[in-house]
């Protein structure tokens, strides 16, 4: 019998009944226990569940309607900030204000929120990742009261499902996995690798929808294009400076 990991789906509509305190706290000490570097657990969950505070995070993530619809809100972020303060208070030299560090935090931050997620899942509640985080880091951390080095990872909307989608399709296993070493894709593979979703309704909707002759374009010059990888790549990057994870010295 499949686990729940092969039911994943995201969930966009929620029922406004709150998660039970047990529950939600289950779900947590389930994302406490997610492997982590050295044990130092580099991340904090930022849990918001008051209607006000969701509706001011609400634009940080394109005024999705499932921010303010979901019960809970989590913001998962890297943290380097308490194990430093930690280290400081015993007369310990902390050196993690750099961006090695960051990205440790960043793997224990999303190690953490998919224990998070699964564990919801589990439990029949529905969950949605927002990669919208990373678009307006900056905003959301004066939203939440971020410190320097803490940063936002990505944000998880957690409740009960109001909404059954169909399942997101996958590109095959052997587009994803490598044994021993890693095989470059001829061109014949790619399109073999892609062809299913290239051929589905989907897809057709989309192109019709777009007026584009390929899915490829519909990323490229739809949903992620050039000039705004660019701006929320570098208003990240800024952020990085003044979250001190670029300390070189």
């Amino acid at each position: 019998m499949k686990s729940v990991l092969f039911k994943h789906r995201s969930i966009r509509k929620f029922r406004p009944a709150p998660i039970p305190e047990e529950l939600l706290r289950e779900c947590l000490e389930a994302a406490s226990r997610a492997s982590t570097c050295g044990n130092m657990q580099l991340y904090s969950l930022i849990v918001t569940r008051d209607k006000a505070l969701r509706e001011r995070l609400a634009p940080c993530h394109f005024n999705q309607s499932m921010v303010t619809e979901a019960p809970c809100v989590v913001t998962i972020c890297a943290d380097v900030h308490r194990f430093t303060m930690w280290c400081e208070q015993r007369g310990a030299d902390p050196a993690y204000d750099n961006f090695g560090w960051f990205m440790n935090g960043v793997t224990d931050a999303l190690l953490a929120a998919q224990n998070l997620c699964v564990e919801a899942e589990m439990h029949g509640l529905g969950i949605c990742y927002l990669g919208t985080t990373i678009y307006t880091a900056g905003e959301i951390s004066k939203i939440l009261s971020l410190p320097k080095g803490v940063i936002p990872v990505t944000t998880v909307v957690m409740g009960y499902p109001d909404e059954t989608p169909e399942l997101t399709d996958r590109l095959p296993l052997e587009a994803v996995v490598h044994y021993e070493k890693y095989t470059d894709y001829t061109e014949a593979e790619i399109d073999e690798l892609w062809a299913e979703r290239e051929e589905s309704p989907l897809t057709r909707q989309l192109l019709e929808e777009n007026g584009l002759p390929n899915l490829a374009q519909v990323f490229t010059q739809r949903r992620y294009v050039r000039r705004d990888n660019l701006a929320f790549s570098q208003s990240y990057f800024a952020l990085l400076k003044e979250k001190g994870f670029f300390n070189n010295n």
